[in-house]
């Protein structure tokens, strides 16, 4: 009888087990279904922090919802407002002041800008009466300056009487750049440099590395009220 009355004890708690655990499946069951209810109800309504559309006067958004309803600003008429501003006319003037001591550019003159960033020495080069600039850099900047890499410029050999950067000191490999910027200027052409003020034996490791230029000058000037050096080279011409 004591076997038979331990044998009872037992299936007593194994039957309360088995309720305890459809209890706590069916408290799952309803967490979960209460959850998915809340999240639908919060994914259809809009948030009442949101800025209403027929808000115009309101410049920056107050939420996320407010993004899909901003218009975007053309590349266009984000250069002219670029181009309006001080700093940008400052820019231009002291570029147009150091390309006026360059030997004579002729109006046909093909002249190429490498690293251009938003493009100041392409506008000073055209405000100077040059019709054939072109300017590249990794990120385009329309419509002065369009995207092309430095180290691999997408131009024929010889395309240009003149290559100019003045962001030589910023190339990740400054010999590749030296490299491409010489080949796509013509036998006789030029290539001028503007970089950090330099000695003289700096400006002729500079200089070595353009393998088939002479040096012509180096002098130090003031750009945009910043010391720096200027190089100018000239390429080999064909003996022939």
């Amino acid at each position: 009888m004591k076997r038979s009355g331990k044998y009872e004890a037992v299936g007593e708690e194994r039957v309360t087990d088995t309720e305890i655990d459809k209890f706590l499946n069916r408290l799952s069951f309803s967490a979960i279904a209460v959850a998915s209810v809340t999240l639908f109800f919060l994914l259809l309504h809009t948030p009442d922090t949101c800025i209403p559309h027929h808000a115009p006067h309101l410049r920056f958004p107050k939420s996320t919802c407010d993004f899909p309803t901003r218009l975007q600003v053309p590349p266009e008429k984000r250069a002219l407002r670029l181009q309006s501003t001080r700093l940008w006319t400052n820019k231009v003037l002291s570029f147009s002041l150091l390309f006026r001591d360059l030997p004579p550019l002729r109006n046909h003159s093909r002249v190429l800008c490498v690293s251009a960033g938003a493009g100041h020495q392409v506008a000073a080069l055209r405000r100077l009466g040059l019709d054939d600039v072109t300017g590249v850099e990794i990120l385009d900047s329309p419509p002065l300056v369009r995207r092309a890499d430095p180290h691999n410029l997408p131009f024929f050999d010889g395309a240009f009487d003149l290559a100019f950067t003045a962001h030589f000191d910023e190339a990740l490999f400054p010999a590749r750049f030296a490299a491409e910027m010489q080949r796509v200027v013509r036998p006789g052409g030029a290539c001028l440099l503007l970089v950090a003020e330099s000695g003289a034996d700096e400006v002729r490791e500079i200089v070595q590395l353009f393998r088939n230029s002479n040096l012509v000058r180096s002098s130090d000037v003031l750009v945009s009220g910043i010391r720096m050096t200027s190089i100018l080279v000239r390429t080999i011409e064909n003996s022939s």
